[in-house]
């Protein structure tokens, strides 16, 4: 296969900061946070990459969707080694509710339009954990996926994965063009070099509205409330099992 690789990109909160609950409960805070992005998303680029390294595909483009900001997490992918980027603009309230499902029309609307013989995307987000995106997106388009790829190899115009499954390891075969969604396993994403990083800021990002590609970004969910997990209440040590069934006993538990 000598194709076109889209690549979903998303920006994040970045994993390693405390999130926390606006005091309306309308969300998370997001002022002022440091984002980057979605790791699962890195390890979807690293893939990519190294098939065009491989000259088994002649193309990588990163897509997100998001405010202007997004525009820094494409520009990360473009480091990594992408070749150009499409920044899908969706800010306001329309962002705050963007969710699986109008991702999923819009990187469909995209792939048609771009040709695309492959479709990368991590399993999941960090910031929602849904894993849904890649499989919506493989039926808007009915294309075969692979998801959870621990290990990817294509072969002629088939895709053979590597899945990560409850019961262990599964190995497919899927025509293209197709979906693949990346499990944590797959690769180790490469480090941005300078020289890299100064080269992306050359490089191409397209800038298009929802409504170009004829998607309806209008969300069928609503978030009534957000709140912290309970705290974790303190352990209470007990001198012996006669001691331990008391307490149990006291609490309910039997």
């Amino acid at each position: 296969m000598s194709g076109r690789v889209l690549v979903g990109v998303k920006r994040v909160i970045d994993y390693a900061v405390k999130i926390r609950v606006k005091p309306d409960n309308s969300g998370v805070v997001t002022d002022g946070v440091k984002h980057s992005m979605n790791p699962f998303c890195e390890i979807a680029v690293e893939e990519a990459v190294k098939l065009k390294e491989k000259k088994l595909i002649k193309e990588v483009v990163a897509v997100s969707c998001g405010p202007q900001q997004a525009q820094e997490t494409i520009r990360t992918a473009l480091a990594m080694g992408a070749d150009r980027g499409i920044h899908v603009e969706v800010s306001g309230k329309d962002y705050d509710a963007l969710g699986p499902l109008q991702v999923s029309k819009i990187l469909a609307a995209l792939a048609k339009k771009e040709e695309a013989q492959l479709i990368i995307l991590g399993k999941q987000a960090i910031d929602d954990d849904c894993n849904q995106t890649g499989q919506m997106t493989a039926a808007l388009l009915d294309w075969p996926q692979g998801t959870f790829a621990s290990e990817v190899s294509l072969e002629g115009d088939k895709v053979k994965v590597l899945r990560e499954i409850d019961g262990g390891l599964e190995t497919i075969k899927i025509n293209t063009p197709a979906v693949v969604t990346a499990d944590l396993r797959l690769n180790t994403p490469r480090y941005a070099t300078l020289p890299n990083i100064m080269k992306a800021k050359k490089k191409k990002i397209v800038n298009v509205k929802p409504a170009d590609l004829g998607v309806d970004v209008t969300s069928r969910l609503e978030i009534l409330r957000v709140d912290d997990p309970p705290q974790r209440q303190a352990g209470v040590k007990v001198e012996t099992v006669e001691d331990l069934v008391g307490k149990l006993k006291e609490a309910g538990r039997i």
